[in-house]
């Protein structure tokens, strides 16, 4: 994923991208704030997996600036923020649909032998494990306890 990123990064500064390369260069300071941070703890450096969330979380972060700068009528912050977003988006694993979501609710139910809501748990963290970075466990959880339920 780090190469992805940087060969982005190095495209965007040849097209002389000034937003795609503002945001890709975001994306590299983020990745090294986390690995020296993990160097002082005496961790490894970040992984795909552990970059996946970093870049969700920004991706949940620019989403709440958009929906204020929308209310607030800033429509070019606003744009700002949407072409971010999608170039984030870039680098994140496909969303599921919600049909697609609602199946894998269903074998994570049967694969967890899971029977009601005490087991909600259970399916949700074979749900992260199965499908990482591709739900939204916030309106996730509400099909699940419903499935449960």
């Amino acid at each position: 994923m780090r190469e992805a990123i940087n060969e982005g990064y190095k495209a965007a500064m040849k097209a002389r991208d000034a937003r795609r390369t503002a945001t890709l260069r975001s994306i590299n300071a983020a990745i090294k704030d986390k690995d020296i941070a993990n160097r002082g703890e005496g961790k490894p450096p970040l992984s795909n997996d552990e970059i996946l969330p970093l870049l969700q979380k920004m991706v949940k972060q620019r989403e709440e600036s958009l929906a204020i700068y929308v209310q607030a009528g800033r429509n070019d912050l606003a744009t700002v923020e949407k072409e971010e977003i999608d170039i984030l988006s870039e680098f994140l694993p496909k969303a599921l649909t919600d049909a697609e979501i609602e199946a894998a609710i269903r074998t994570a139910i049967d694969k967890t032998g899971s029977a009601g809501a005490k087991d909600m748990g259970k399916v949700i963290a074979s749900l992260k494990a199965d499908y990482p970075g591709r739900i939204d466990f916030g309106k996730a959880s509400g099909k699940v306890k419903a499935a449960l339920g």
